[in-house]
């Protein structure tokens, strides 16, 4: 089984998500899919099996790998998103994807996704952690 996780800047969010994951989800193989090579780097330090950065990788990766869950924050789905990092192709390679997708809803860019619950980065991650660990059984 193998989770991508998608970042970009600093990684901040996926190395936090990889940092957790990789001692309770030890069946899977987590691979960082950084926008950038800071945040690809930076996931790949903290346990990630392998990394890739740059749009043309990810999309290489996508097309040519098994994943079968996506964790990334909102603005992977959105051209323009995560600071303009995100271009238009990309984030419609990323959202068409066949796998199960857990998009962590930040509050960024006057994007509000109203209903969801206000929690913090933290239990966010481990509630994504519980459901993939509850889905593998």
């Amino acid at each position: 089984m193998k989770i991508a996780v998608i970042d970009g800047q600093g990684g901040g969010i996926g190395k936090t998500f990889i940092s957790k994951a990789k001692n309770i989800l030890k069946d899977y193989e987590i691979v960082a899919l950084g926008i950038t090579e800071k945040a690809s780097v930076s996931m790949l330090k903290k346990g990630a099996k392998e990394a890739y950065f740059g749009e043309e990788e990810i999309i290489n990766y996508l097309n040519n790998n098994k994943i079968d869950y996506i964790v990334a924050p909102i603005g992977v789905l959105i051209g323009g998103g995560i600071n303009g990092e995100v271009s238009p192709v990309l984030s419609n390679e990323i959202f068409n994807y066949s796998c199960a997708k857990y998009i962590i809803p930040l509050k960024k860019h006057g994007i509000t996704i109203v209903g969801i619950k206000d929690m913090d980065i933290k239990d966010i991650i481990s509630e994504i952690i519980k459901e993939i660990k509850e889905n593998h059984k």
